[in-house]
């Protein structure tokens, strides 16, 4: 596989060099130079692709194929044309050919260079704002100046326009997408591939501007250079990067206030700008306004998960996650825990069933919550323990505890059942000590073995 891959390139390579070397010597078009050696590169590039190392991402690698196959494609109708008469139809199916190699290299190239196994929708469209608003910037700057005047020929003046702007694009979604990780040989060698083919194709434009662009001269070159450099790219493995690395937030932030700026200086000062800067400045805006959405979902969602993950999916109080951060933050300040054991839930459970006992410890739940202060936070911490936390002195932490006691005094009725329950309430105050859960737990297990009731860690 890997010796058919370097067999094509090098004579992809070898021709391109027989090709560059013939137009030093030939000024004028000719038809084996200009029409088969030129257009057997990118076809040898094509087949290459086939072979490429293992490492590659394979959806990657058959969209840059595609991408190069229908240039390729577009270039031999173009040429054809040059050398042979052809229908007027011609010059419009190979601008179609080569305008559709951008959206296949849009979707090869980011995949090509990060090699990641997933990209999340935020990193796409911080990618995308970023490329957009930068193509805005350059369209305003750059493509007004050497575009053609085509005397009101909108089909060629849509093509005039399209190439430079989607080179723009291309070249800034390398740009988004290099700023999102490390640098590797893989992404320097693809990345000069993109900026000597858009450089080739802004030369083109300012040379049939000022009439002096000749075809098959030295400059055609370029394109070719430039499939070639991203195809040997794909010989060096990606950058490897953490999933938690992104897009710089100043980069998006910049290219969203770059569309803006335009946005209102085309608002304030008609024809100032091209009019067609309009596409890529409001597509900036609106792909920023489609990441802001999403991304206050994910914070919402996010927020869900983390409640999710502290809250007691039976009784919807705190669980034992949550009680414990609780307690790191408590610090030295002054409380006490409060470790509640129901006495007798088993034999009710084991006789009653699961569904009977579910339901008695959520009315637990509901009376330990009617007898606490405000400030208090209860938790279940598994099975039928529950604990307290409670921000008060010892008194108060005592009163509350007997509190809690006396709401097992009467029974629970659950379908006409009378069920009579009990509790065992240990009390440990927060001190220097830092050990409160212990403390608390040997203060329950103390109440319940000597039918105390409540029974305080201090006493004992």
């Amino acid at each position: 596989m890997l010796r058919k891959y370097f067999s094509f390139n090098t004579v992809a390579f070898a021709l391109l060099t027989i090709h560059l070397i013939s137009r030093m010597i030939h000024t004028t078009p000719q038809i084996y130079l200009d029409l088969w050696i030129y257009n057997a590169v990118p076809i040898l590039f094509v087949f290459a692709l086939f072979f490429v190392p293992s490492f590659n991402d394979h959806i990657g690698v058959a969209f840059l194929a595609l991408a190069i196959g229908l240039w390729a494609a577009g270039s031999i109708l173009s040429s054809l044309s040059v050398f042979y008469t052809l229908n007027l139809r011609s010059e419009l199916i190979s601008n179609v050919l080569y305008m559709l190699f951008y959206p296949a290299a849009f979707i090869a190239l980011p995949r090509l260079l990060s090699q990641r196994s997933r990209i999340s929708a935020v990193e796409i469209l911080d990618s995308t704002i970023i490329a957009l608003g930068l193509s805005s910037l350059g369209t305003a700057l750059f493509v007004g100046p050497v575009l053609p005047r085509l005397n009101g020929d909108m089909v060629m003046t849509f093509f005039a326009i399209f190439y430079p702007v989607g080179d723009l694009i291309l070249v800034t979604s390398v740009i988004s997408t290099l700023l999102s990780q490390r640098l590797s040989k893989r992404a320097i060698v693809a990345s000069a591939g993109i900026f000597i083919f858009a450089f080739s194709d802004f030369l083109f434009l300012w040379l049939h501007v000022n009439n002096k662009y000749i075809f098959g001269s030295v400059s055609d070159d370029g394109w070719l250079l430039g499939l070639a450099l991203l195809v040997m790219s794909t010989q060096f493995k990606a950058s490897e990067q953490n999933s938690n690395e992104g897009v710089n937030p100043v980069f998006v932030a910049l290219s969203v206030f770059l569309s803006a700026t335009l946005l209102g200086i085309i608002t304030l000062r008609p024809g100032y700008f091209p009019s067609f800067i309009l596409l890529p400045t409001l597509l900036t805006l609106l792909v920023a306004f489609i990441r802001m959405t999403i991304a206050l979902r994910q914070a919402r969602s996010l927020g869900t998960e983390r409640i999710l993950a502290r809250t007691d999916e039976l009784t919807g109080l705190s669980n034992r996650r949550k009680l414990i951060a609780e307690m790191d933050e408590m610090g030295d300040a002054e409380g006490s825990l409060l470790i509640l054991d129901l006495d007798g839930f088993k034999p009710i459970n084991d006789a009653f069933g699961h569904d009977i006992g579910d339901e008695i410890l959520k009315q637990v739940a509901i009376r330990f919550h009617r007898a606490l202060p405000p400030d208090a936070t209860l938790a279940r911490l598994g099975g039928d323990e529950f604990g307290v936390l409670l921000h008060s002195n010892y008194e108060t932490s005592m009163e509350v505890a007997r509190a809690l006691h006396a709401t097992m005094s009467y029974p629970f009725v659950i379908e006409k059942e009378s069920i009579d329950l009990g509790v065992s309430i240990g009390v440990a105050a927060n001190n220097e000590e830092h050990d409160l859960l212990r403390r608390a737990d040997v203060a329950m297990y103390r109440a319940k073995r000597e039918s105390l009731g409540v029974a305080h860690f201090d006493f004992f």
